[in-house]
């Protein structure tokens, strides 16, 4: 057993080039079904002797080409395109048709890979998916499946899943109700689980859960793929999500780990409280965003100094991100200073479409915003908020765009030799500041962070490298310590142990470039660091099922990561 408790029956783990192994699917592959089997396609790589062992000399054209030759090729091809939507169906063309090679090209040109089979492109990818589709890539169920959504999971090929994203497509990213095309969501963060985290692509099943869609656009879309009906909600929403989550459970046991992806605020927060004592779930949208935010901030403080509890933070946007951010900064200064947590909250302030959350505005505040609701008087307006409150901290949240104006971001300056400003909404276009404007308007003297990649800047002679508060940072490595421990729980304490992992990958190069989160080129090493403490944390909260405990988590972390290199066919 290895790859975190999933029997490796292909050796796909321990795979080196030398180990010769047989391209089992149900038989052995051969001739055409071979280079029509994505997981043993090696196109041009199949050599003299395996093309002659497996019926394939004819069906090739006569050149043999290396995996990196390959590799070489397909990036020329990429570089052509102008349309970053032309990008995204060239590497899911290329998913489909040779699984290694698609990740191998994401994990050496990560930098450059990210954004196309992630946000921001996959955003486009979604809004246009009904137009793209071309092959299912994940598993729908629909209202359609009532009473036999455990039958659905079966149809699935795959018996030893150990990760499943769902979304129900209400909220992709900053771009709303999406409805069954939000699929390109579970499928997106899935290939970053195993490119970045080392988890096998058979062990991944992306879900998109279908109830509809208040989209009227989708509705009256001729080619839109899902149910062309209003979104149901209350009982008939509840029963089918139940239905999903005890199957699951059926069907793949305790240990597989569910991550809730783009659900709306009000289910969001109410799924991961009623399953999060009986399942492993995880929701990348509170828990992930909140563990790169701390990470970040963890980083910044080495450069704006203090501790956590010394710092004042103001968020813009009071929804699942803002408050699941707020939650875990107060958890971790608890932890550190041993104050109880409404103390620590009092550090924390939030600001949503209405203004300050304040004491007087508590009786109607939904019941995730109110630990943070504090005696103050009523203000309407950002800029307000930040003259009245100094803080030290400015994390945008909100999904829209230019909302740290000049006028705020000067503010911040005005009272901050170093203030730290985090726009982190996603897609660029609902940035709430660039870097630019960051770096610019604070005259370079901003610790900056956004959601969306942008461009170093350089302002008075000087280049500032602006940070990535990317949830891909944390849940591919967050997910792989789950896997390997064994774990049956998420705990509130392993999200800790993630961020603080994570920040202790920044060195003091990246801080000089002004830097707060390590450079993605590493992102495999980090995320065997991650999984790694977020296992240990498991195995001391006892919540791990893989026994005995391995001596160096590091390194069977790295033991256990998928590599996507070819193996020679027998």
């Amino acid at each position: 057993m290895v790859g975190g408790g999933v029997s490796d029956v292909y050796g796909e783990d321990r795979a080196t080039e030398e180990q010769l192994i047989t391209p089992w699917s149900f038989s052995v592959a051969s001739g055409h079904s071979l280079l029509r089997d994505p997981r043993h396609n090696k196109g041009l790589a199949f050599s003299e002797k395996e093309r002659d062992a497996h019926y394939l000399r004819g069906l090739l054209p006569p050149a043999i080409f290396s995996q990196e030759h390959q590799e070489k090729k397909i990036m020329h091809n990429l570089r052509q395109y102008t349309v970053p939507l032309q990008r995204y169906i060239a590497m899911m063309d290329l998913q489909e048709r040779n699984e290694r090679l698609f990740y191998k090209l994401l994990i050496d040109n990560v930098e450059e890979l990210l954004p196309v089979v992630y946000t921001p492109v996959v955003g486009e990818a979604c809004q246009k998916y009904g137009s793209i589709y071309r092959r299912p890539q994940g598993l729908y169920i629909s209202l359609k499946d009532k009473g036999k959504v455990l039958e659905v999971l079966k149809n699935w090929p795959e018996r030893s899943i150990q990760v499943i994203v769902v979304t129900d497509g209400e909220r992709i990213l900053g771009l709303g109700d999406l409805g069954c095309q939000g699929m390109g969501i579970p499928v997106g963060k899935l290939s970053l689980y195993t490119a970045l985290g080392g988890v096998r692509p058979s062990a991944c099943l992306p879900i998109t859960i279908d109830v509809g869609t208040n989209n009227q656009t989708l509705l009256d879309d001729e080619y839109y793929i899902g149910l062309k009906q209003r979104r149901a909600t209350g009982e008939e929403y509840h029963e089918l999500l139940q239905e999903f989550m005890t199957a699951v459970k059926q069907n793949y046991g305790e240990k597989v780990l569910v991550q809730f992806e783009d659900f709306a605020n009000h289910n969001a927060f109410d799924l991961l409280a009623k399953y999060s004592k009986s399942h492993l779930v995880f929701n990348d949208d509170i828990q992930g965003t909140a563990s790169v935010v701390l990470a970040g901030l963890l980083a910044a403080l080495k450069v704006i100094g203090g501790g956590l509890a010394d710092q004042t933070y103001l968020f813009l946007g009071a929804g699942e991100a803002g408050t699941g951010i707020a939650e875990l900064i107060a958890l971790e200064m608890s932890k550190h200073t041993e104050l109880p947590i409404d103390d620590c909250r009092k550090k924390i302030w939030l600001v949503d479409s209405k203004g300050l959350l304040v004491e007087s505005r508590k009786e109607s505040l939904q019941h995730f915003k109110k630990p943070f609701a504090h005696e103050h008087e009523p203000l309407t307006t950002l800029l307000e908020a930040v003259q009245s409150i100094k803080p030290t901290v400015l994390i945008g949240t909100s999904g829209v765009g230019k909302t740290f104006t000049q006028e705020v971001v000067e503010a911040m300056a005005s009272f901050n030799e170093k203030p730290v400003i985090f726009s982190l909404s996603n897609p660029t276009s609902h940035s709430e500041c660039t870097a630019e404007e960051a770096y610019t308007w604070t005259k370079g003297t901003a610790v900056f962070a956004s959601g969306s990649p942008f461009d170093p800047v350089e302002y008075e002679g000087k280049t500032y490298v602006p940070g990535q508060s990317n949830n891909a940072y944390v849940f591919p490595g967050f997910g792989l310590g789950v896997v390997i421990s064994g774990a049956i729980r998420v705990h509130d304490d392993m999200l800790l142990a993630a961020s603080e992992a994570l920040a202790e990958q920044v060195s003091q190069e990246n801080f000089d470039k002004g830097l707060i989160f390590p450079p993605f080129t590493n992102i495999r090493k980090i995320s065997a660091e991650i999984a790694a403490r977020v296992a240990a944390k498991a195995y001391d909260l006892g919540l791990a099922s893989r026994l005995p405990r391995p001596d160096d988590l590091v390194k069977y972390a790295e033991s256990c990561m998928y590599t996507p290199l070819y193996r020679s066919y027998r």
